[in-house]
C-alpha cells in the first residue's frame, strides 16, 4: 500500500470515527439518518452538477445499478447502526461492527477480485479478528442489560459493510464510476426511499431538527466525504488492504466513546485497541 493511500485511509478514518460520535450523541434512530442524508443530498449536489458538466461522470444503466444496489445496502447498514446505538454504548457496537468485515470483505475479495493477501496481511487480519474477541468476549456482558442486542446489531452491521464495500469495489474499479457520483445516487436513493416513512411524522421529524439540527449538518458533511476518500483509494488499492487499515477509526471511536460519552473503559478494551492497531499496521506495510 502506498504511503498516500494510507494517509487518505488514515483521514477517513478520522472523519468517520467523528460522524459516529455525533450519530451516537443524536440516538435519534430513522428520523436522525433521514435528517442527515437530506443535508448529504442538498450540500453535494453542486459538486456532482459541476464535476457533471465538466465531463467527469458518466451515467447510464450500469452505473444505475450499481447506485441503487449500493443505496439499498447502505441504508440497511445505516439505520442497522443507529439501532445498535440505541441498545447498546458506542465502544462495543462500533469497534464490533467496524472489526468483522475485514475478514469477510479479505475472503470474499479473493473470489471476486482475485486478491491475495500476503502472510502479513493474513496475520495483520487475525489480529484484528482476535482483538474483537478479547473486546466483546467478557461473558459477563452477557448479563448487562442490552449487552446481546448489541453485539447482534454490532455483527450484522459488519455484514452490511462487507457487502457494500464489495458491491462499491467492483463500481469504482471494474465498472470506473466516479466516487463522487457512486455516493452521491446511493445517498440520494436512500433519502427518497425513506422520504415517505418520514413524512408520516412531520412532527418527530421538526423535533428531531431543533435538537440536533447540528449534529446532523455534522454527520451529513463528513459521512460522504469520509466515504468518497475510500472510494478514491479503492480505485487503485485492493478492498482487502483498504477494509483493515480502515479499521484504525476503531482506536479513535474507542476513545471518543470512552472519554466524551462517559462510557465505562475497562483494561480489555485499550488492550483490544492495541493489538488491532498492530494488526492494521501489518495489512498497511504486507504487498
Amino acid at each position: 500500500m502506498s504511503l498516500l493511500a494510507f494517509i487518505t485511509i488514515l483521514i477517513s478514518a478520522f472523519m468517520h470515527a467523528t460522524w459516529n460520535y455525533l450519530a451516537k450523541q443524536s440516538e435519534g434512530g430513522f428520523n436522525f439518518v433521514w435528517l442527515y442524508m437530506a443535508v448529504s443530498t442538498i450540500i453535494y449536489l453542486p459538486f456532482v452538477i459541476v464535476f457533471f458538466f465538466l465531463g467527469e461522470m458518466r451515467f447510464g444503466w450500469p452505473e444505475l445499478a450499481f447506485i441503487s444496489g449500493s443505496a439499498v445496502i447502505h441504508m440497511a447498514y445505516a439505520l442497522t447502526l443507529q439501532k445498535g446505538y440505541k441498545v447498546g454504548d458506542l465502544s462495543i457496537v462500533y469497534p464490533l461492527a467496524r472489526g468483522s468485515a475485514p475478514m469477510l470483505i479479505a475472503v470474499a475479495a479473493l473470489f471476486l477480485y482475485g486478491e491475495r493477501l500476503s502472510f502479513a496481511g493474513m496475520f495483520g487480519i487475525g489480529l484484528i479478528v482476535f482483538s474483537i474477541f478479547i473486546l466483546t468476549g467478557d461473558l459477563r456482558r452477557f448479563k448487562q442489560p442490552n449487552s446481546g442486542k448489541a453485539i447482534f446489531y454490532g455483527l450484522l452491521t459488519g455484514l452490511l459493510i462487507s457487502c457494500y464495500t464489495l458491491l462499491d469495489k467492483g463500481a469504482v474499479s471494474v465498472a470506473l464510476m466516479s466516487p463522487l457520483l457512486l455516493n452521491y445516487g446511493s445517498i440520494l436513493g436512500q433519502f427518497l426511499l425513506m422520504t415517505p416513512l418520514a413524512f408520516k411524522d412531520k412532527e418527530k421529524v421538526k423535533k428531531e431538527w431543533a435538537m440536533n439540527k447540528k449534529k446532523a449538518v455534522g454527520v451529513g458533511i463528513l459521512s460522504p466525504l469520509a466515504y468518497i476518500l475510500v472510494l478514491i483509494t479503492m480505485q487503485v488499492t485492493p478492498v482487502s488492504h483498504v477494509a483493515p487499515v480502515r479499521e484504525i477509526s476503531i482506536l479513535i471511536g474507542t476513545v471518543m466513546g470512552a472519554k466524551m460519552l462517559t462510557e465505562g473503559v475497562g483494561v480489555r478494551r485499550p488492550v483490544a485497541a492495541a493489538i488491532m492497531v498492530a494488526g492494521i499496521i501489518s495489512v498497511a506495510l504486507s504487498q
